[in-house]
C-alpha cells in the first residue's frame, strides 16, 4: 500500500509540471526553455542531497562502468519524456496534456514483455519475461473512459492541428517515461538510492538538455524572468519531489510487473490535480457534472487495477 501513497502523492506534485507548462506558454514563453531549464535548476538539488548523504562518489563509479546506457536511457527517460510535454503544452491545456498523458498507464503495461520479474517457485527464486496484465490492462480502461468523459466537450472545440500537436508527442513521452524508469533500473541493479539514479539520469539527459538550450540561444531567444521563476517551480515540485517520491514507489516493487503497473497508474490522479489546479492559478472554469463523474471513474479504475495487481500476485504466492 506504500508504493500506492507515494505514487497519489507524486501525482499531486507533478501536476504542477501541466499547470505551469500551460501558464509559460500563455506568457509567450519557448517550449524548449520551459523543458531544459527544469532539469538544469534540478542538478544543484539534487547534488546537495546525495552529497550530503555522501553517496556522489559512488553514483560516478556506476555512471563510469556504464556510460553509454545512462546517456543512452536518461535521455529515453528523461528527455524524451519531458521535452514532447513541454511541446504539446502550446497545443491544448493543461488539463488535456494531463489527461492525455495518462495512455502511460497503457503504454507502461505493454512494455511489460521487454523486460523481467522475479517469482517465486518451489525450486526458489527465478526470473521470466513479463507478461502483459491483461486484467490490470482493463482496469487501466476504466481511468481512460473516465478522462474521456471529462474531456470529451473540450477536445470537440479543438483543431485537427492541435489535437495531432498535443496527442502524439504525448504519446511518445508515455512509452519514454516507463521504459527509460525501467531501463535505468535493471542498470542500476538495486545499487543506488533513489536520489542517486535521478540525479544520475538527470546528468545523464544533461547533453540533450544543453544541446536544446543552445539550438535556442543560437535564434537570440532568451527565458523571461517569470519563466525562469516558473521553470524553478517546476524543478523543484516536479522534478524533485514528484520524481523522486515515484522513483522510491517504483524501486520498491521494480520486481513485479503488476505491482509496477499499479504504481504508475496513480499518476491518473494527475488529471484531477491538474484541473483544480487552473482553476486556481490560471482561473479555468468549473468542470461540469460529466467530468466529476469522469474523476470518480478515474480513482475507481485506480483502485481496481491496484486490486487486481495485488490479488494475482497473491495467487502466484499461493501456488
Amino acid at each position: 500500500m506504500r508504493p500506492i501513497l507515494l505514487g497519489v502523492v507524486a501525482a499531486f506534485f507533478f501536476a504542477f509540471t501541466f499547470i505551469f507548462n500551460r501558464a509559460m506558454d500563455l506568457s509567450g514563453g519557448s517550449w524548449i526553455w520551459s523543458a531544459s531549464l527544469r532539469y538544469i535548476f534540478m542538478v544543484p538539488f539534487l547534488l546537495v542531497i546525495v552529497m550530503v548523504r555522501g553517496n556522489f562518489r559512488r553514483l560516478i563509479q556506476e555512471m563510469k562502468a556504464n556510460p553509454g546506457e545512462w546517456l543512452l536511457w536518461s535521455t529515453v527517460g528523461f528527455g524524451l519524456f519531458y521535452a514532447p510535454l513541454t511541446f504539446a503544452a502550446g497545443y491544448g491545456p493543461g488539463w488535456l496534456i494531463a489527461s492525455t498523458f495518462q495512455i502511460t498507464i497503457i503504454s507502461g503495461s505493454l512494455l511489460a514483455p521487454l523486460f523481467y520479474e522475479t517469482i517465486q517457485t518451489s525450486s526458489g527464486r527465478i526470473s521470466v519475461r513479463g507478461k502483459i496484465p491483461y486484467r490490470g490492462l482493463a482496469m487501466s480502461l476504466i481511468i481512460l473512459v473516465g478522462i474521456a468523459m471529462m474531456q470529451l466537450e473540450h477536445m470537440n472545440g479543438l483543431s485537427l492541428k492541435n489535437v495531432l500537436f498535443c496527442v502524439i508527442p504525448i504519446i511518445v513521452a508515455s512509452f519514454a517515461y516507463p521504459l527509460g524508469n525501467r531501463k535505468m533500473m535493471g542498470v542500476c541493479g538495486g545499487r543506488l538510492d533513489t536520489y542517486q539514479r535521478v540525479l544520475g539520469m538527470t546528468l545523464g539527459s544533461m547533453p540533450f538538455w544543453l544541446v536544446l538550450a543552445g539550438w535556442e540561444l543560437a535564434t537570440g531567444s532568451l527565458p523571461s524572468q517569470e519563466q525562469t521563476f516558473q521553470s524553478l517551480l517546476v524543478a523543484i515540485s516536479s522534478g524533485v519531489i514528484a520524481t523522486v517520491l515515484f522513483f522510491k514507489a517504483t524501486d520498491s516493487v521494480k520486481d513485479n510487473m503488476g505491482k509496477l503497473a499499479a504504481v504508475e497508474a496513480t499518476q491518473s490522479l494527475e488529471v484531477p490535480y491538474a484541473l483544480l489546479g487552473e482553476i486556481v492559478v490560471l482561473s479555468a472554469p468549473m468542470p461540469d457534472p460529466a467530468s466529476l463523474i469522469g474523476m470518480m471513474l478515474v480513482v475507481a479504475g485506480m483502485v481496481l487495477h491496484s486490486y487486481v495487481s495485488r490479488a494475482k500476485e497473491m495467487r502466484s504466492a499461493t501456488q
